[in-house]
């Protein structure tokens, strides 16, 4: 595994490579997180949507969707890491991915709360009161116009946001 984070637009996406990154998503946050969601949200083939995979297209270790906003804001979502791949640093590297995709834009994300560190480290604020999704704590976070540089110190989790 070498760790190169490959850009997919929704459009581009092969069947394959959808049924992978769905498959990741699914084993992810409905099996082993138990979050019984629609998880087909009609958006991963939209032409402003970017899939950020590290790993083969059919069978990828780490994944983060990039939305675009029908406002223009950007959207992360979706970020999950295989089990058997974790604490190595995959979930970082596609948000740095990410950022690099969205540039000085603002972006929103909803954090799993045990991750708020992690994505503070990349400039985003809590922008909201937590809540549950599906018995998962979560915090909306916002990084502003401009960003920040990354100040990661530690290696956090890598599940999903």
């Amino acid at each position: 595994m070498d760790g190169t984070v490959r850009a997919v637009r929704g459009p581009d996406l092969t069947t394959a490579a959808l049924h992978g990154l769905l498959r990741l998503r699914v084993d992810v946050f409905v099996v082993e997180q138990r979050c019984a969601y629609a998880e087909l949200d009609g958006r991963d083939l939209d032409p402003g949507t970017v899939h950020l995979v590290i790993g083969p297209p059919d069978a990828p270790l780490a994944y983060l969707r990039l939305l675009t906003e029908p406002g223009g804001e950007r959207r992360i979502g979706r970020v999950c890491t295989a089990p058997g791949v974790r604490n190595r640093g995959l979930g970082r590297h596609l948000v740095q991915a990410a950022l690099r995709e969205i540039g000085d834009a603002p972006c929103v994300l909803d954090a799993q709360e045990h991750l708020t560190a992690l994505y503070g480290g990349f400039g985003f604020v809590p922008s909201g009161p937590g809540y549950d999704w599906d018995g998962v704590p979560h915090v909306p976070m916002r990084r502003p116009s401009g960003g920040a540089r990354p100040t990661h110190s530690r290696k956090e989790e890598d599940t999903g946001t």
